[in-house]
């Protein structure tokens, strides 16, 4: 059974449809990649299956229909997102940030969650009761994503997690997402970048103007001429 499922998908901002017929699935322990150059609907398409954007079709998670559900409803049943430009606490610690990524899921062991996050990012353990404003760049994506952990998502949905950071920090975001696949989370990763979405994803969809254009293993599409013309500047 697939992690999470769209049939159809379609976003749409008022009168206009930013995502059209979007289907894909991302496997239990798979990376999948959303890619395209900016505007193609990425962000729109993660948005559209956490319930946050006007949304119609179908999303499903590990089987069971949740497009009629609330987006707080959706998290409770397995499912986070880490939202481009990290969207931290500035005025809250690392801590605090961290609690407040488990404050919609119920039964979670709070301890427990934050020695896995911990074993993680080493560096938010140095940090809890710093201020999350006065954090780099790279340490603030590295707490988005230990926050949208702490909700202990079956599926984790990423929006350019490596906007803006050195060529360091992407490393370690690729990192960071391989070594979440190997502990068997479903990962969606939209990205700009595709050397890095399609070095790190099992699987890749090509959005273009909000309509999927090509489906197929990511090393499949990093050798398509299509793709390495287009998108990472090879002829």
């Amino acid at each position: 059974m697939s992690a999470l499922v769209t049939r159809d998908l379609a976003v749409h901002y008022g009168p206009i449809t930013a995502i059209s017929k979007l289907s894909i699935s991302v496997e239990p322990g798979e990376i999948a990649c959303l890619v395209g150059s900016n505007g193609a609907g990425k962000s729109s398409s993660l948005k559209g299956i956490m319930g946050l954007e006007t949304a119609s079709g179908g999303v499903l998670l590990n089987g069971v229909a949740v497009e009629s559900l609330p987006t707080s409803s959706r998290v409770q049943r397995g499912i986070a997102l880490v939202p481009e430009g990290r969207h931290v606490f500035p005025h809250m610690t690392v801590q605090d940030n961290l609690l407040a990524g488990c404050r919609d899921r119920h039964g979670i062991d709070v301890s427990a969650r934050m020695a896995d996050i911990m074993a993680i990012f080493p560096r938010l353990e140095e940090r809890l009761d710093q201020l999350a404003g006065t954090m780099s760049g790279g340490e603030q994506q590295m707490l988005a994503i230990g926050r949208a952990l702490m909700s202990e998502p079956k599926v984790l949905l990423l929006d350019e997690p490596t906007l803006g950071l050195s060529p360091a920090m992407v490393d370690r975001v690729a990192e960071t997402l391989a070594t979440l696949r190997k502990k068997g989370l479903s990962i969606l990763l939209a990205e700009q970048n595709l050397n890095m979405a399609l070095s790190v994803a099992d699987h890749g969809y090509v959005l273009e103007m909000g309509q999927p254009t090509l489906s197929a293993s990511a090393a499949a599409l990093r050798a398509d001429p299509r793709v390495r013309e287009a998108y990472l500047g090879a002829e």
